[in-house]
């Protein structure tokens, strides 16, 4: 059966009736992701009882398959009379899998702080929930701008897991095409290039976030923090 390029320009409506779950789905995760990963970091920096327990639950968040995960909320959990919609599944799945992945962001960004203003806010008579919130984060939150934009993509490639449990996305929209037609070769197609477009548009966004946030890479990787107005003045002189 060869490829039929009318009929896969004919079902694009179809499979685009799945791309407004696509986005909502990506975007909820990752929300949920980010304020995760921000909790299980400050678990694993808080009193020294809930440290290990807090890096042995991001371990295994992270050594676990998403496709597990998922499997374990929707079909599993049931059984213990949890039951919960495939929409809301997906969006916890996602969730808690990329919130062990966002932790260690979060980690490094929060490293990368100078030590000496936690103890300037400590010499304030900030506590430290106080100093975290208001001193260290915003200063944490340039440091993970860049690798937090790579993840929201990671997210957004990540949904079409979701056809297994019969969330409405894009994949799953192309697989209702399939079981109507039996062709698959045009459906997953034009999925692939529909994600694709989304990809790169989600890459257009981080990367002009990174230039105002005045942030470039050199050849070897490593960040380069610009100065505006001190190149400026250096072109002057």
């Amino acid at each position: 059966m060869s490829f039929d390029l009318d009929f896969a320009i004919e079902i694009i409506p179809l499979v685009l009736k799945g791309i407004g779950n696509t986005i909502l789905v990506a975007i909820l995760s990752f929300i949920g992701a980010s304020f995760g990963g921000i909790i299980l970091e400050t678990l694993r920096r808080s009193h020294w009882i809930v440290r290990p327990l807090a890096q042995l639950l991001i371990d295994a968040i992270r050594s676990t398959p998403v496709l597990v995960q998922l499997y374990f909320i929707y079909f599993v959990l049931p059984y213990y009379g949890i039951t919960l919609p495939a929409f809301v599944t997906g969006v916890l799945g996602l969730s808690i899998y990329y919130s062990g992945y966002l932790s260690e962001v979060f980690k490094a960004g929060i490293d990368a702080v100078p030590a000496g203003q936690s103890e300037a806010a400590f010499s304030l008579g900030l506590s430290w929930f106080d100093g975290l919130i208001f001193v260290i984060a915003p200063q944490m939150l340039r440091n993970v701008a860049a690798p937090l934009g790579a993840y929201s993509v990671s997210v957004l490639k990540a949904t079409p897991y979701l056809a297994v449990i019969a969330v409405p996305e894009m994949l799953g929209s192309a697989f209702d095409v399939s079981s109507a037609t039996y062709r698959y070769a045009e459906p997953m197609a034009v999925a692939g290039l529909l994600f694709l477009a989304l990809a790169l548009i989600a890459v257009a966004l981080v990367s002009q976030l990174e230039r105002r946030l005045g942030l470039t890479y050199n050849s070897t990787g490593n960040e380069v923090h610009h100065d505006r107005d001190q190149s400026s003045r250096h072109a002057d002189s």
